[in-house]
């Protein structure tokens, strides 16, 4: 309910909020529904039942105790999509082991700022994917993984890591050791054996839902990742209201092509569709458009999420106006506007009648609002819905802090159960984020009208969205900068029909230096993910200043944009 006049809405439910963990729920379901299919991955020719899903998470957990490790402990992965992934996330979460989920683009320093920062004491990774050699790196990291055993690994970069498991998803239990100090696979299953199912099961007694479970990266305005510090009753109901929004149930199956270390991937597809019984299908390691179309047709699929380029990509498909996807019903489309035209043609030629629009971030569990089947098409595609059960939601001030008044754009703010435990190690920037009154700053602007819906007018933050990954120019412009001959540099987003926003960086070098731009794009191709890596690179003289010395992003945007449609009129 709203306040008249004013930009507050608080959504009650008809459900009470779960009090329960997330492994105490899970073998609920489980043992409702032991034969349903819980997740099917594809590109490993795998399936497992709900019974035999707990039963190989339970099996890791032991592992994992019989190793050493106990509640609290921070455990990485760092990998694609895959069935090993979903059993780490449950198999820590049954052992009260703190995930951190690790984005499998990363480059040696963005692991080892992650690794670092978070403490971790183990990190599971896959050998290579693509052109990436994760175990190479990892010893570049890790020296002593060429000369120490496993349990002996000390390492003055990484004090905290104590163990770097690998595993191949083409046949985990059959993972080869790369190097004397990495721990296979089947090593951390072996060790399951001096853990009984009755000591695991006192673990788990002992956890409480306000425990922390998770640890999720997000990028700052300062330029350095934060860890969102997430708990079992954060993400549990998040996972689960949202899986009520969209009429999910143990009948559903949701194809899932995107990644699993985001928490559109964690949260709203693994843990929403345990969360009442429903199957994970997956079409590949990481995204291609026809595994997926090939994929509901085969798994005769009831939903299926991705960002809206992701929808884009498999509507341009020939085979999408021949195979049979009648079966697919609703899904979740996020991080990114959805066009009309988009929509539409999503409901028709996909047979999506119910697609849902959400909104939220890795700081709120993530879900705060998402739409309706029942909602106009024109308020799926021009607003993100109405906040969740249980959730409140304001428009402030970006000045003043007081609530607006219905219509009136300010920034978004959250409060309720979803709200993020905190920044791991950084207080400082957890009590910004987190007001006095338990108020969670989005960054993002937005207005409210009568009925609650919200519209996203803008950002506060410094972010460019590129296909649904939120890119912060200043992490970006710190790698451009270790360039010896940069002296400046300023990263934007401007607009693409693809991507929603492409970033651009302009350039202003040394007196005297010189750096073109294949040099300089593979500076960045070493030190960032491939997609925070600049589309445009402009070099310039200077930059539009104001009369303080401070940059004009806003000009250099319009002076890029004009020059854009310049030279497509030719």
């Amino acid at each position: 309910m709203g306040n008249a006049g004013c930009s507050y809405f608080h959504r009650g439910g008809s459900q009470p909020l779960l009090g329960e963990t997330i492994p105490q729920h899970f073998a609920a379901v489980a043992a409702r529904h032991p034969e349903n299919e819980a997740i099917v991955s594809l590109p490993q020719d795998a399936r497992l039942t709900y019974a035999g899903l707990a039963a190989r998470a339970d099996e890791l957990a032991r592992g994992l105790v019989g190793l050493g490790f106990s509640k609290g402990d921070r455990v990485g992965i760092w990998s694609t999509n895959n069935l090993e992934w979903l059993l780490v996330q449950l198999a820590t979460a049954r052992a009260g082991i703190i995930l951190v989920d690790i984005n499998p683009a990363y480059r040696a320093a963005e692991l080892e700022y992650v690794l670092k920062k978070s403490d971790v004491q183990a990190v599971f990774a896959i050998p290579s994917f693509r052109k990436t050699d994760y175990v190479a790196i990892l010893r570049q990291l890790v020296p002593e993984l060429d000369s120490r055993q496993p349990a002996e690994l000390a390492n003055a970069r990484l004090p905290a890591l104590r163990r770097v498991i690998v595993y191949d998803p083409a046949g985990a239990d059959r993972t080869q050791r790369p190097a004397p100090g990495f721990t296979t696979w089947q090593e951390v299953l072996a060790a399951s054996d001096q853990v009984s199912v009755a000591q695991l099961d006192a673990i788990t007694a002992t956890l409480d839902i306000d425990d922390a479970i998770n640890i999720q990266y997000t990028s700052g305005t300062t330029g350095f990742s934060k860890a969102v510090v997430l708990t079992h009753h954060n993400l549990l109901n998040n996972a689960y209201f949202s899986a009520l929004e969209m009429r999910f149930s143990a009948a559903d199956r949701l194809c899932v092509p995107v990644p699993f270390f985001h928490c559109f991937g964690m949260v709203l597809a693994n843990l929403l569709c345990l969360s009442v019984g429903a199957c994970i299908v997956l079409p590949g390691e990481y995204f291609e458009p026809l595994p997926v179309l090939r994929a509901v047709a085969k798994e005769r699929c009831t939903a299926l999420h991705g960002v809206p380029t992701m929808f884009t990509a498999e509507l341009e498909q020939p085979e999408c106006r021949e195979l049979d996807l009648s079966s697919l019903r609703t899904g979740i489309m996020a991080g990114a506007p959805c066009p009309p035209a988009l929509m539409r043609r999503v409901m028709q030629d996909l047979h999506c009648p119910e697609i849902l629009i959400g909104y939220g971030q890795t700081e709120a569990s993530p879900l705060t609002h998402i739409t309706s089947r029942d909602d106009t098409l024109q308020r799926r595609v021009e607003t993100v819905g109405r906040n969740l059960p249980h959730q409140e939601v304001k428009i402030v001030d970006t000045e003043t802090g007081q609530t607006v008044e219905h219509g009136a754009a300010g920034e978004i703010c959250f409060r309720g159960y979803h709200v993020m435990k905190g920044y791991y190690g950084d207080p400082e920037a957890t009590s910004k984020a987190v007001d006095a009154d338990g108020w969670l700053h989005s960054g993002d602007l937005g207005c409210m009208d009568e009925e609650g819906y919200v519209r996203i007018t803008g950002r506060l933050k410094d972010m460019v969205i590129r296909g649904g990954e939120n890119l912060y120019p200043s992490e970006i412009e710190a790698a451009i900068l270790e360039h010896a001959a940069v002296a400046q540099v300023a990263v934007f987003g401007v607009p693409d029909d693809y991507y929603g926003e492409e970033m651009m960086a302009w350039i202003q070098l040394h007196a005297g230096a010189q750096c073109n731009e294949e040099q300089l794009r593979a500076h960045c191709r070493e030190r960032l993910a491939h997609f925070k890596v600049p589309k445009y690179l402009q070099f310039v003289d200077e930059f539009p200043m104001t009369v303080t010395g401070k940059l004009q992003k806003f000009r250099m945007r319009d002076i890029a944009v004009e020059q854009m449609k310049k030279s497509e009129a030719g």
